[in-house]
């Protein structure tokens, strides 16, 4: 939220328009097959009775991410002032009720831990309702969109929010059968405005877990999730799923496997909490990624390595040196090959501003992975994606692996902290779709040297629909 004041014609046939929320709506819905008579009500989640509904499509709350109820008391009390004899039912109160908001709000529940349990409790009786009630032959779909942001002891990666919601789905008897990635936010949203925002709700596709669902051992879960969770992240790149995007996608396939036992026992006889099966999802996304280039050119390796230590900070020529020798490279060569700068006693990787504006490709003696990444990333700052995808219809086979690394980089960077530069990566893949296409009608001309149009990062790719095993 701003404060300030928009100020758009709302009678104009224009964005924020009444014209234009009314075709917002009416559109999707002119498009369904369905027809006949619906029915709206306000009622408790925990407490649902269906008479007629047998298909479940949910957008719960995302834990602690949004006071739903203290930002409707704005529009609330105008529609109380106006509408109360129209529908006194639905605005007795004077300001919207918030206790029952199932919500991890912390200061309604006296702190966070009870806070945690009310949003626990509360949503695995609001699944548990449904799961009771839904016909057994349809699918649940529920849309989650809560970004992993927690980095307990021995960096293992997790999410509070997922961590009690995916909790309450297990303990309601439902389990993960899929996951669909689906571009629902628009990025001219404030919250996405230069920043790692979300681009895409992540939808569950959730069945009751059947009574026969066997117990197995820690390590028989890790084989499966190790050979499952590869497969399903290659068809999630391949649909060029958002970096930003790619650690909350990956927890739908990987949830698939921990939810299709009744429990995953560790070797003292406890059952495997969901946290601990997050951090292993993740610790496999990260060791999938790394996999991708396992046969990368020797600067690239040491560029990963040194990127993930020092970003494009600098750092003491020793270690650099000592970490060239075991990437068979030298610190002078990575100089010749313009990707890093050593003088003084210290040595540096390029930014992609700083990288030669006459590059190319074909000319290029020493090319690498990382100076690809990075110089498309230049290319799309001060041009734009057809100049991009002359470069790469240049590059032939060895522009896939400049995806998969700005992939790998953007993780690097959410681990670390460093938002900016995880922007230029997602970016990067983001853009993807209309690289590819200019490079196929591209008739591989020379890049011109410092030219300047508005950057180009808004490409938007259509919506993606991939199921693992639903």
């Amino acid at each position: 939220m701003i404060w300030d004041f928009a100020e758009p014609n709302f009678l104009a046939d224009s964005t924020g328009s009444i014209a234009g929320a009314v075709e917002c709506m009416s559109g999707p819905v002119a498009a369904l097959s369905a027809s006949g008579a619906g029915h709206a009500a306000q009622c408790d989640a925990t407490k649902l009775v269906m008479q007629h509904a047998r298909l479940v499509s949910t957008d719960p709350p995302y834990y602690d991410n949004i006071g739903y109820a203290d930002l409707s008391d704005f529009f609330y009390v105008w529609l109380r002032r106006n509408l109360a004899a129209i529908f006194p039912s639905l605005l007795a109160t004077l300001a919207v009720p918030k206790a029952a908001e199932l919500v991890a709000i912390a200061h309604r529940h006296g702190g966070r831990d009870a806070a945690e349990d009310f949003f626990l409790v509360g949503m695995t009786k609001a699944m548990s309702r449904i799961a009771s009630q839904v016909h057994p032959a349809i699918p649940i779909t529920i849309y989650y969109a809560f970004k992993q942001a927690e980095t307990a002891a021995g960096n293992d990666t997790a999410s509070t929010g997922w961590e009690t919601f995916l909790a309450a789905v297990i303990e309601a008897g439902l389990g993960v059968y899929g996951t669909w990635p689906l571009r629902t936010e628009m990025r001219t949203r404030q919250v996405a405005m230069e920043t790692n925002a979300l681009a895409s709700s992540i939808v569950l596709v959730c069945r009751p877990r059947p009574a026969t669902a066997p117990s197995v051992q820690r390590r028989e879960f890790l084989r499966a999730l190790k050979t499952e969770l590869p497969q399903a992240l290659y068809a999630l790149q391949n649909g060029n799923i958002a970096p930003v995007d790619l650690a909350q996608a990956a927890i739908g396939p990987g949830m698939a496997v921990f939810t299709r036992y009744s429990a995953v026992v560790a070797a003292d006889g406890s059952a495997m909490k969901v946290r601990e099966a997050l951090a292993l999802i993740n610790q496999t996304l990260d060791e999938t990624l790394a996999e991708q280039h396992g046969d990368l050119d020797a600067d690239t390796a040491w560029a990963i390595v040194w990127f993930d230590e020092r970003g494009f900070e600098v750092g003491e020529y020793g270690r650099a040196e000592m970490l060239s020798k075991a990437k068979v490279t030298s610190v002078q060569g990575l100089v010749q090959a313009g990707i890093a700068e050593a003088k003084a006693g210290r040595v540096r990787l390029l930014r992609p501003a700083e990288l030669s504006a006459t590059w190319d490709p074909t000319t290029d003696a020493r090319l690498s992975t990382w100076e690809i990444t990075h110089q498309l990333i230049r290319i799309l700052d001060v041009a734009d994606e057809t100049t991009a995808g002359a470069v790469v219809a240049k590059l032939g086979d060895r522009a896939q692996t400049a995806k998969d690394l700005a992939y790998r980089l953007y993780t690097m960077c959410e681990r670390k902290r460093r938002a900016p530069d995880a922007l230029a990566y997602n970016s990067l893949v983001q853009s993807w779709p209309a690289i590819q296409a200019a490079a196929l009608g591209s008739e591989g001309k020379p890049l011109p040297a410092g030219r300047r149009q508005p950057t180009r990062r808004t490409a938007k790719s259509s919506a993606q629909e991939l199921d693992f095993g639903a």
